[in-house]
């Protein structure tokens, strides 16, 4: 068994990679240069510390084992990182590459954040993504993810936050529905509709509570936390819900309900732990998601 402490030296692996691709010993000398004695010392080097025989030696070159088959496959992936990590570092390489992990609430990950994403995979093909749709709190000082957007300022000091504007939320329903049940013309008249809310997400229920209107969790006769099944509810015509503006965009046949009515805001901001800042793929992706979304917040109609 190979010990996790002392593992196989890169020339090694590096010989070996370069014989199992050219075939043998001689054709590996006459591509890269070297010696026949010193590739093949490598290779039985390497098949030593391994415990495992790489190569079937035949007069006429040499072939891979079945395990020499598997871990070519990995020693390729290691010199390609190995040459990336070398020209990164001499500065000969200023390519971004990389996973970045991404967390935002379901709402604005599901509505705001796939067309952004989009376009910087356009722009940048050698980042992938993970994002986390997630109302709940991930942790970036324990590396959960590398960039946050929260509706709230980060209080910790050794985050990076940037506030990209407020995400402004109405009241919104289908035509067809009040088509059925009639238009309200006043707050009060909101009661007697089928509401759409939160059943342990008192959010919506303190954005209307906030303009005045006298209203309990048991006045929404459609409760759901879940902010995608929520909107669904919404363009299915199930009753008036609160949605944010840009959303509008994505189902025409909403129409917003007493437009008048103030709208409820949300600040937004932008956050990344001190030291991933310095990522040039985190930054780029941190640069990238501030201008997009930015300009979206600042695109909203009232």
């Amino acid at each position: 068994m190979i010990n996790p402490k002392r593992l196989p030296k890169l020339q090694l692996i590096q010989s070996f990679s370069q014989v199992a691709e050219h075939g043998s010993l001689a054709a590996t000398v006459a591509a890269v240069g070297g010696s026949p004695a010193t590739l093949s010392r490598h290779v039985s080097a390497l098949e030593a510390e391994l415990s495992v025989t790489l190569f079937e030696r035949r007069g006429d070159g040499m072939s891979l084992t079945a395990d020499g088959v598997t871990l070519f496959a990995h020693a390729d992936e290691l010199m390609t990182a190995a040459h990336k990590f070398a020209s990164v570092a001499a500065g000969r390489d200023q390519a971004i590459f990389g996973t970045v992990r991404i967390t935002a609430s379901k709402g604005v990950a599901g509505f705001l954040l796939p067309s952004i994403l989009t376009g910087l995979a356009a722009e940048e093909p050698e980042i992938d993504f993970e994002l986390i749709a997630s109302d709940t709190e991930a942790n970036l000082l324990l590396r959960e993810a590398d960039i946050a957007i929260r509706m709230f300022r980060p209080k910790q000091s050794n985050l990076i936050a940037r506030k990209l504007g407020e995400l402004s939320f109405g009241l919104f329903a289908r035509q067809d529905y009040l088509d059925r049940h009639g238009t309200p013309t006043s707050l009060a008249e909101l009661t007697d509709h089928d509401l759409l809310g939160g059943d342990t997400d008192t959010q919506v229920l303190r954005g209307l509570q906030s303009l005045g209107l006298d209203i309990s969790q048991r006045d929404f006769r459609f409760r759901c936390d879940d902010r995608i099944a929520a909107w669904q509810l919404l363009v299915s015509g199930c009753g008036i819900g609160v949605a944010h503006l840009l959303q509008r965009r994505l189902s025409p046949e909403l129409v917003r309900v007493l437009p008048d009515t103030p709208t409820m805001k949300l600040p937004v901001w932008l956050t990344s732990h001190r030291e991933l800042k310095t990522s040039p793929r985190v930054r780029r992706a941190f640069d990238y998601i501030a201008l997009n979304l930015g300009a979206e917040l600042s695109s909203q109609s009232e």
